[in-house]
């Protein structure tokens, strides 16, 4: 039985609301992780404890439980000027923040402005994963 400090290996398919796939291990090598270590959002963890090899089971988390809420101070508008050359909507850049450096997704642009996100792309959103636990150790 899956508890802290298991090592698991799982398959899974990630979902959104829409049914619309973000992720998923099938026809790969199963996602292998060790449960308490914090090396995956925590729904995730949380939602294999307790079960067994060969278990199947879907679980469903809320944005609190995944990347979290948005946060509109990653938001943030920029001069056209300062993002490179042919860049659009969707594409994806690294910043530089007093932090160090950071992605972000180019979400609106005009002739002068482009406002950048550094939120994840799930953040704010319900994830739902299909299961199937296939080794405890």
């Amino acid at each position: 039985m899956i508890e802290k400090g298991s090592k698991v290996k799982v398959h899974y398919t990630g979902k959104l609301n829409d049914n619309e796939i973000f992720d998923s291990s099938k026809d790969k090598e199963p996602l292998e992780f060790t449960v308490g270590e914090g090396q995956l959002i925590p729904g995730f963890e949380n939602g294999v404890m307790g079960l067994n090899a060969g278990d199947k089971k879907t679980i469903e988390l809320e944005p609190e439980q995944a990347y979290g809420p948005v946060r509109e101070e990653l938001v943030n508008e920029v001069p056209k000027e300062n993002l490179p050359e042919g860049v659009e909507v969707g594409s994806t850049l690294q910043a530089q923040t007093e932090q160090g450096p950071v992605m972000v997704r180019v979400v609106e642009l005009n002739e002068t402005i482009g406002k950048v996100d550094a939120n994840h792309p799930l953040a704010g959103k319900k994830l739902i994963f299909d299961l199937e636990v296939v080794e405890v150790g």
